[in-house]
Parts: C-alpha cells; structure tokens; sequence
C-alpha cells in the first residue's frame, strides 16, 4: 500500500496519491498532472480513478487533464453538475484499487458536493480519510464561497451534520488528509501540520467539540475574511472545463524580441515580472507589474490581476515555463509569451528601466520626524495591521489594491514609505502604485519583522491607537 501527500506550499494544497497491487488513484490533482503520471509509471501502476472532493475555489484541477492521459474516470460526489463527462458517487458506495477498498461519504457543508473518501487497508480496517475542505487540521472548511443559492448559515448547519454523522465516528487512529494546511483561505485559521487523526481533532479542533448545532454555526462563520477574488472564477472553470496544458503552453511558451514586447505593451497587453522581489526593485520595465516566484505567487496573480487581460512575462531565465505553470494552476490562460533573455536583454538593447527605492527601517525612523509629507502605507491584512503598526500609518490591505479607486484615495503628493509583513507583499504593492503613477516611494526592507524593534518607530495597535 502507498499513500502520498503530494504538498505545494505556495497554494497550501495537498493532493494525494494511492497505490496497491497494480492500481492506483489520484486525489484532488494539480492541474499539471506530470508529476502523477511519472509516480504511476515508476510504481508500475495504472491510474484507476481520479477522485475529487469538491469544486475547489482556489486552484484549478487537474481532474480533466489527468482523465485525458489515463482514461481514468473523474468521481464527484453527489449533487455535482459538471460540464463533463463524471462519475457521481452514491453516499456509501465503495471503489476498489489493489486491495484497497475506498468508500465515499457524502459530507456537504464547506460545498453542496463536497465528500469525504475513507480508505480501508488491505485487512479491510478503516485507516484514512481524504476529507478535502470538509475537515482541516484545527479548522473546517468556510461554508461561504461556492455556495450557490444557499446561505453561509445553511451550510453550516450541513457540515455540522456531516461531521458530526460521518467523522466523529470513526475510529480515533484514522488518519485525517486533508486538502490543505497553514495560510490556505479555505479555511479560517488552520493549523501547522498537514496530516493528523480524528482522535487528535476530537481533542483539538474547535469544530469537533460538544455543541448544539446553533453554537456551531455561530462558531463557523463568525470571523471569516473577505475570499480571494479569484475563488469564484477558479470554482466555474473546475466545474465546467478548461483549455489542455498543450494548448496553453504553444503560445505561453513563446520568446519574444523587445521590438515585440514593445508591440504588445502598446496594445495593452499588462507585463507581469516574476523575478524575486529584491531583483525587482534594483530595476524593472516600467509599467511592470511584480509578483515574484518566491512567494504565494499563484494566490497573489488570482487576486490582482484580472483573468480577461492578456500577459506577457519577464522571468529570470529558466523560470518561464515555471511562471506559466503556476499562473495556469489558478485559471490564467491568456499568456502570450515572454521577454526572451530577461530583462538583460532590454538593458542591452538601451531601453528605458525604472527602480524602487529600498530603504531600511532605520531610516524611516529618522526621516518620519523630519518630513511633514512622509506617509507610512501598511499592506498587510487588517488583522495583522490592528495587532500592532507604526502609529498614523494607513492600512491599505494588498488584496483591495486591484481596484484603483482605493489607490486614488492614496495622495500621489506624499513621500509614501510603503511595507508589509516581511518584503514581499510591500514590493508588489509599490509596483502597481508605479503603474498608476506614483513615483515618490520607498520600500521598507524587512517589512514589519524588523520595524517592530526599531527605535524611533512607535508601535500601537488599533485598540490602543483609538483610545
């Protein structure tokens, strides 16, 4: 018997694949699917089945690329309308691969559809569950993203059921996989690790605690932030299809000459750069716009940039392909090529670049005495902002900077000192302020991790700056 976690950090997404006797099966795929088909074909198996757990909102599947390499046909649970060909599972019915029996248990709750896959060992002993968003460690799936027409509280009150019928009664030494872990916006607050038992959940997870069904509810949509607001774009392409890898790539993968990175720009065609940040800000094309590979780099292009644009890249040679891969995890098909050679080949052609300022904080403390017009731009999340900031700084959250109307509300007059958590987000924020013409910035190295001991800053938190 195998059992894989198959984890991407960046998208906190695990998928999973099993393998007995021959056969195996596939969980809740990334849409570039080489890696399950290299793993079949090192093990000696053949890919069986291809179960998905619900309609994920925050990457796009690779149930239907995967189906087409191996004939394996796609289960959804009941209730799932797709706009292909599936199998739609019964509550209870049983699927075997190898000597490995896997049962489907309807659990709705985080969606219509969702269902949970419990597998038993070739003794026939229950010994893990595939819980998808159903169940997280230290959390449950938020039961207000694809919900269709029903509300937050109605789904909730179906989880409530779900796990209470279907998961506190297993055994406490099955072992819970689920679909994501730390820093996924499926979930609330999930916990560090990605795999645990039901016994440790019964113990630890709020959501698995004695209550009625009216606390739960209460205790599952209080508190949950606004979703990414590419969740409702990657949830109808996983129901309804999407264009091959193959045909993404032939024109994604296309070198271009700066005459012809030129000719796209004018045509207003948005360049996305994905080199690390700290490259980013020693130079860049203007008008560029940075997301860069080291971070949650997927999530961040879903959330700000729009799907209907077309892209071109500039990446660091070598990483092309990889940009490509990662933009089509969250549905980006509109990618018509790359600067081939990198931004080394625009310097060397005598074009025009522009640069970010890189300031530590230290020299924020001692400009922010000195200078009336100097404003302090923090664009982490309003909780990070309300547990701690630099006094008078304003929090302009990353995530809303996709529309321009609050950029506009930042006065292009200021000395604006831009930061985040650590870097990465604050570099991404000052380039689309770039974009929209402000020039008078600086990015403050280190982010809040360093400015919170700095002396000079005075740090508040919201409660105590509004007292």
């Amino acid at each position: 018997m195998v059992i894989e976690q198959l984890y991407t950090k960046c998208l906190s997404e695990a998928a999973y694949f099993i393998a007995s006797n021959g056969e195996a099966a596939v969980i809740d795929p990334l849409r570039d699917v080489d890696e399950y088909i290299k793993k079949a074909e090192e093990l000696g198996v053949k890919i069986k089945y291809i179960f998905e757990t619900h309609f994920h909102a925050d990457f796009v599947s690779g149930h239907l690329e995967l189906a087409k390499c191996t004939g394996a046909p796609i289960v959804y649970g009941p209730g799932a309308e797709t706009g292909f060909a599936v199998h739609l599972a019964k509550d209870g019915e049983e699927f075997t691969v190898g000597n490995l029996k896997i049962k489907a248990l309807h659990t709705p709750g985080h969606t219509v559809e969702s269902t949970s896959y419990l597998l038993y060992n070739e003794a026939g002993n229950p010994h893990c569950i595939f819980t998808g968003d159903t169940l997280f460690v230290g959390d449950v799936g938020r039961p207000d993203l694809f919900s269709g027409n029903m509300s937050k509280e109605e789904l909730a009150g179906m989880m409530y059921e779900s796990l209470n019928s279907k998961i506190k009664s297993l055994p406490d030494d099955v072992v819970v996989y689920p679909a994501h872990g730390p820093g996924s916006s499926c979930g609330k607050n999930l916990g560090a690790e990605t795999f645990s038992t039901i016994g440790q959940q019964k113990t630890t997870n709020y959501a698995l605690q004695d209550m009625t069904k009216e606390e739960f509810i209460k205790a599952v949509t209080e508190g949950l932030s606004t979703p990414p607001a590419y969740f409702p774009v990657n949830a109808k392409i996983n129901k309804e299809g999407y264009s091959t890898m193959d045909k993404l790539m032939e024109t994604a993968m296309t070198p271009l000459s700066v005459a012809e990175l030129k000719e796209k720009m004018a045509n207003d065609v948005w360049l996305l750069d994905t080199r690390p940040a700290t490259e980013f800000t020693q130079a860049f094309i203007p008008g560029a716009i940075s997301i860069g590979l080291e971070g949650r780099f997927a999530e961040w292009a879903g959330s700000l940039l729009p799907f209907d644009q077309p892209l071109v890249l500039v990446t660091d040679p070598g990483k092309e392909e990889e940009s490509v891969i990662r933009l089509a995890r969250v549905g980006f098909e509109n990618v018509q090529g790359y600067l081939e050679g990198g931004l080394s080949t625009w310097i060397d052609a005598g074009e025009e670049i522009d640069m970010i300022i890189d300031i530590e904080p230290d020299e924020l403390a001692m400009d922010m005495p000195h200078d009336n017009r100097l404003e302090v731009i923090d664009v982490r999340k309003p909780t990070e902002y309300d547990a701690g900031h630099v006094k008078g700084a304003a929090n302009v959250p990353l995530d809303t900077m996709k529309d321009i109307f609050n950029i506009a509300l930042i006065s292009s007059e200021n000395n604006l000192y831009v930061h985040c958590a650590g870097g990465y987000r604050s570099v991404i924020a000052a380039s689309l302020l770039k974009r929209q013409g402000y020039h008078n910035l600086r990015n403050v190295l280190g982010g809040f991790s360093k400015m919170k001991d700095q002396k000079g800053l005075k740090i508040v938190t919201t409660e105590k700056e509004s007292a």
